[in-house]
């Protein structure tokens, strides 16, 4: 079965730095395309999606090159402002560089705006209508609290597929479910949104998480969503800070029902962003 990876980030701290890596934490160094896949590999993932990191507009241009030059990368969500005024042409601009076909996405680190409604402003709206028009998804990174205004910017933009990275980061270690769980629900009830079953090990105790901690969460939005709208992304390297990319693949697997394998491992994450299998 062709698995695809659709979540992991790469970074060079020589070029920039990542400032929401703590000092001392083990994610502070490199993290390059040839570090993952041999992993991947060895997982059996064939192909995989490149999300940003930093909201800088050097990195998307960086990720579509490295897309067109590793096999592994069968797209890229990007990052660009919502909000500047030319969006529309910045998004052409990006999609006409070299690698340009590989952006499939933009993604804005809506969870650390203070603003719990950030996704509802109008100029943050009118940039997400671009982003529909272009023909790419946004994905959300956000934390629980914000989940009400993901339900309403889906509402409100119902030709944008909005992809909800991470479960919408819930509070697994607490083993709390609401009002998480109502509220993905919510979302999950607007056919133009996509979940990713990622980023739980490192929302769990990362020291001592069982499959068991992680499975109400699983079975959540397996059930709010279906396998055609859930799929399987690594988060990786961030998810070495509590688990192996193998680790996190065969936990997935694990808390996945084996007949829905094919959607979300695969199926899923090539539909919603457009991926085509290598060389093809």
């Amino acid at each position: 079965m062709t698995v695809v990876d659709a979540h992991h980030h790469v970074w060079d701290l020589s070029v920039r730095d990542q400032d929401w890596i703590a000092p001392g934490s083990p994610l502070r160094r490199n993290f390059s395309v040839a570090d993952l896949a041999p992993e991947a590999r060895a997982a059996g993932v064939h192909r995989t999606v490149l999300v940003q990191t930093v909201t800088v507009p050097e990195e998307t241009p960086e990720f579509l090159a490295l897309a067109a030059a590793h096999e592994l990368i069968a797209g890229v969500v990007g990052w660009t402002d919502l909000t500047r005024a030319d969006i529309a042409d910045e998004l052409c601009r990006l999609r006409q560089l070299p690698g340009g076909t590989y952006l499939k996405g933009i993604r804005h680190q809506v969870q650390g705006e203070p603003d719990p409604e950030w996704l509802l402003r109008p100029d943050v709206r009118r940039g997400l209508a671009a982003v529909a028009d272009a023909g790419l998804v946004h994905d959300l990174v956000v934390l629980p609290h914000q989940l009400p205004a993901c339900v309403k910017a889906a509402e409100s933009l119902p030709h944008l597929t909005f992809v909800l990275d991470h479960l919408g980061k819930p509070p697994i270690a607490s083993g709390t479910l609401e009002p998480w769980a109502t509220d993905v629900r919510a979302l999950a009830g607007l056919p133009n949104t996509v979940c990713k079953l990622s980023g739980m090990v490192t929302e769990a105790d990362p020291v001592s998480w069982t499959i068991d901690d992680l499975r109400p969460y699983a079975d959540t939005v397996l059930d709010a969503f279906g396998p055609d709208r859930l799929m399987f992304g690594s988060d990786w390297p961030v998810c070495t800070l509590a688990a192996t990319y193998e680790e996190v693949l065969d936990t997935a697997r694990r808390l996945v029902p084996v007949s829905v394998h094919a959607q979300v491992f695969g199926a899923t994450a090539d539909r919603v962003y457009g991926l085509t299998a290598p060389g093809a």
